[in-house]
This record gives structure tokens, C-alpha cells and sequence, in this order.
């Protein structure tokens, strides 16, 4: 407290709220700038070790603001801003101040998550299909399975919005098993309806939050067994950035996912920071080459070059590759020659509800 009060002018008030939380009541002359020069202040005073007998102790702090307006009368409003900023600061270890847009983001998230755990409970997601061609051939051999939702009150939610918050609420692991079995069902569907196997294969994807959570393998065998699957009509595939999370375990966890007879898929390669000595070990089938390198490469160098580098990988080590995001036969014609083994994107078709995605398959296949 005494450290505080000496970064403070002589006009600001000083106040105990909690065991280790304090409130300073300050008087802006010059606008937010007056705000921010006091706490680049208590964090100098606060960096220095506290020193109790012969040991050094270091404390760190989070430091929240909120200003008045003549809109804000209301103390106990004010006290509740500056509370929120505090948590935005202990997540980004700098002093935050208050933004009614970012607590109407949060709130916006919480009404997120309360209406997906609902709609995951009463079975409203869905899945829909995006295929995967040779490039080589035309031929489909796959596809994409993605997630979908349509709230009751008809609002089409953007898995870019619903996926974060079902990671960062533990919902991705209901989800993901959701997920699993759907795609099973709908694959033990489409070869019942053929009267054998259909002749492809259906792509999942996990979360990084997934493979830390639940226990993938046995998820995965439920949901071959209960359809009557072999493990090899099912892809698996993961992000560079669930490596990262906890390499060893992680590997663990693909080898036991390869025993299944399933394909391993690395998606969005080249966006994250693998360990190429990981790479080389793990039981990894495809390299999927993220959309952000191949739009618009052909009129950009640097990407082709980086396309060319991912494919010599793959190749070296014995994997098949996979080009996200193609929107042109230029694009199609050119990754072919270049030697990536499939593709998928808008030129060959978006993202497919189950009846469309049966209906290409009948059309490609049969």
C-alpha cells in the first residue's frame, strides 16, 4: 500500500477493497492519459522485490480501469467495469481499461454457450459434408465433416463463433463425441442405402481441447463398432497447435488412433510450429495445406514456394497432401502438376447437407 500511494498525486485517493485488491479514486485532468501514466507507475513500484527477512518476494499485480461519465452515476456500476477490466488484465498482463463493446462480447458468448449446451442436449447440431477430390483423377474420395447450427429462433450460427466458445467451456468434448458418432451413422447410412461400402471416406475433426479432455480411442472405437465400420473409412483430423499443446501425450494418443486402421490427418499445416523431428515420428498420413497459402497463389511467389516446400516434405516422408480453400480449375490444374494428392474448396463444392452429400455421391461414384 505504501508503494501505491507513492506513484500517486497528492489529489488521488487510495482505498482497501479485499485481502489483495485496492481501488484508487482518480481525478483526470489530462483524459485517459493521466490513467495510464499512474499505472505504468504502480507497476514500476510494484516490480521491485519486497524483501522479509533474508528471502525476496516478487509481486505481480493486474490492473483495471473504468472511467466515469455523466451516463454513469452509479459507484457500485463504475467499482463492477473496473472489476471486469481486472480479469481481462490478469489474461493479458497489462493494464486494460474498461470497453462496453468487450462486455457485451462476453455477454454475447455466455448467451453462446447457454443455447449450444442446449441445443447439443436436445440433438439440434447438425453435420454437413464437403468432398475431397483427387486431384489427379476427379475422383471424390472423402468428405469433410463440419459442424452446423441452427438455433430455434432460426439464427444460422458461424462455427467461427460457436467452436471457441465450446472450446473454452469444456462443450467441445459433448460436441466432439457428438460429432464421431453422427459421422459414423451417416457413413453406416450411406453403405446400408448401397448395399455394401459406398467406397469413401468421412473426415473428422478433433480439438486440441478434445485430445486433452476425453479419451478419443475409445470414443472413436464406440462409434466404429456400434455402426458396423472399419477404422479405415474414418480420416482424423488435427491441428498443428494440438501437437504443440503436449507433444508426448498427443503422440500417445495418434498411435492409438492409427491402431484403429484410422487415416491421421495434420490440418492447417503450416500455420502452427511443429517439430519436424515430431513430425517424422508420428504416425501422421496426410499434411493438409491451409487455405491461407493457397488462395491466391498463383500470383504470389512466395506462396508457391511455400506450397512446394510442404509437398517436397510430405513427399520425403512418405505422406499424401491435401489443398484447402480451391476456388478455380487454375488452381486445381496447377496443385495436380505440382504433385498434392487431393483438394477440396468452392470450386468443387461447399460445404454439403447430408441428402446433397449422398446425392454427389451417387452422381461421382455410381
Amino acid at each position: 500500500a505504501r508503494r501505491m500511494k507513492g506513484a500517486l498525486r497528492a489529489q488521488d485517493v487510495l482505498a482497501r477493497t479485499g485481502g489483495d485488491e485496492f481501488a484508487i479514486l482518480l481525478t483526470l485532468e489530462d483524459g485517459a492519459v493521466d490513467a495510464d501514466h499512474v499505472s505504468k507507475r504502480i507497476f514500476g513500484a510494484l516490480a521491485t522485490p519486497f524483501r522479509l527477512s533474508d528471502f525476496e518476494i516478487r509481486v505481480a499485480c493486474s490492473i483495471g480501469i473504468a472511467f466515469g461519465a455523466a451516463e454513469i452515476d452509479d459507484a457500485e456500476e463504475l467499482i463492477r467495469h473496473a472489476q471486469f477490466a481486472v480479469k481481462r488484465s490478469k489474461v493479458t498482463g497489462k493494464s486494460e481499461a474498461y470497453q462496453i463493446q468487450a462486455f457485451d462480447i462476453a455477454r454475447e458468448q455466455f448467451g453462446i454457450e447457454t443455447a449450444l449446451r442446449r441445443a447439443i442436449e436436445r440433438g439440434q447440431m447438425r453435420l454437413c459434408y464437403q468432398p475431397i477430390i483427387d486431384l489427379a483423377t476427379g475422383k471424390l474420395v472423402a468428405f469433410e465433416s463440419l459442424a452446423r447450427w441452427r438455433a430455434e429462433d432460426g439464427t444460422e450460427y458461424s462455427p467461427n463463433d460457436f467452436i471457441p466458445v465450446a472450446e473454452e467451456s469444456g462443450l467441445i468434448v459433448p460436441l466432439g463425441r457428438w460429432a464421431i458418432q453422427e459421422a459414423a451413422a451417416t457413413l453406416a447410412g450411406w453403405d446400408a442405402r448401397l448395399g455394401g461400402d459406398c467406397g469413401i471416406k468421412l473426415a473428422v475433426n478433433l480439438s486440441a481441447i478434445q485430445l486433452q479432455r476425453d479419451a478419443i480411442a475409445p470414443v472413436v472405437q464406440a462409434a466404429l463398432d456400434c455402426n458396423g465400420l472399419n477404422g479405415d473409412r474414418f480420416t482424423l483430423e488435427l491441428t498443428e497447435s494440438a501437437l504443440v499443446s503436449d507433444p508426448d501425450r498427443i503422440a500417445t494418443i495418434m498411435h492409438a488412433l492409427k491402431a484403429l486402421g484410422t487415416t491421421i490427418a495434420m490440418d492447417d499445416f503450416g500455420t502452427g510450429y511443429s517439430n519436424l523431428a515430431y513430425l517424422q515420428k508420428l504416425p501422421i498420413d496426410v499434411l493438409k495445406i491451409d487455405r491461407s497459402f493457397v488462395t491466391g497463389m498463383l500470383a504470389d511467389r512466395d506462396k508457391i514456394a511455400i506450397v512446394r516446400a510442404i509437398l517436397s516434405l510430405a513427399q520425403a516422408l512418405g505422406m499424401q497432401t491435401t489443398a484447402e480453400g480451391i476456388e478455380t480449375v487454375e488452381l486445381s490444374q496447377t496443385l495436380a502438376a505440382l504433385g498434392c494428392s487431393y483438394g477440396q474448396g468452392y470450386f468443387f463444392a461447399r460445404p454439403l447437407e447430408a441428402d446433397a452429400a449422398y446425392a454427389m455421391l451417387l452422381d461421382r461414384c455410381h
